[in-house]
């Protein structure tokens, strides 16, 4: 576990750089507060994740924090994060290759409020459809990974009861975009809830489906 990063001349080191990045990213965008929340990346077998209980904003390449599939260390020396399990969860039965986990605010707080969050907005589809809320265990737990994995399935992010989000992604900008997503989400719909006397006007199952149709032909297209 003594093993330095820039000598495995795999990714490792530019992947820690990314996340530690991503993670810093969190904080300056208010998705978290101190060390609350983590992210992790996949290099292989190795799933690279933040420390518990130090500030992003002092790691360093030699704080490189990873562990294998079964949660064992194989790099460094700090302890890997509380919530390891909900991520090696994610891993070990999705195609993740990196997770951000926040407590943010707006979406912590409708994580209180209702099972699933409102059809509000058509960007519900880029997540796979409805966003649902895992039921409330306590944080570092089996108990709740298996409600995340639950309320994951069929999507790549969902909320933690009482607690906060997780999203998932093929990178770390798409997992941390998709964070983001979330949040703003449900931003928006609390802030439609709060108007005295009217209610936020939903979209369908149906409609948000379309545009998940929609959705897998969108972005920059080859020429001919």
């Amino acid at each position: 576990m003594s093993e330095h990063p820039h000598d495995r001349g795999d990714g490792t080191a530019a992947a820690w750089a990314d996340l530690v990045a991503t993670a810093r990213r969190t904080v300056a965008d208010g998705l978290v507060v101190g060390t609350s929340g983590n992210v992790s990346v996949r290099v292989g077998d190795t799933v690279l994740v933040t420390p518990s209980g130090v500030p992003y904003d002092r790691l360093t390449p030699d704080d490189l924090t990873g562990v294998d599939l079964t949660g064992r260390q194989v790099l460094g020396t700090l302890v890997p994060t509380s919530e390891l399990p909900m991520h090696l969860a994610v891993y070990r039965t999705t195609g993740a290759r990196a997770i951000v986990h926040t407590h943010a605010v707006h979406a912590t707080a409708v994580s209180t409020l209702v099972p699933e969050l409102p059809l509000i907005h058509y960007i519900t589809a880029a997540l796979g459809g409805p966003v649902r809320v895992a039921p409330y265990a306590a944080y570092g737990t089996d108990e709740l990974a298996g409600h995340m994995l639950r309320a994951l399935a069929g999507r790549t992010a969902c909320l933690l009861a009482n607690h906060g989000t997780i999203a998932y992604g093929a990178s770390l900008d798409q997992a941390y975009d998709r964070t983001a997503q979330l949040e703003w989400m449900c931003r928006v719909w609390l802030t439609a809830s709060s108007v005295p006397g009217l209610a936020p006007a939903l979209l369908t199952r149906e409609q948000v489906a379309e545009v998940g149709e929609r959705l897998r032909g969108y972005g920059q297209r080859q020429a001919p």
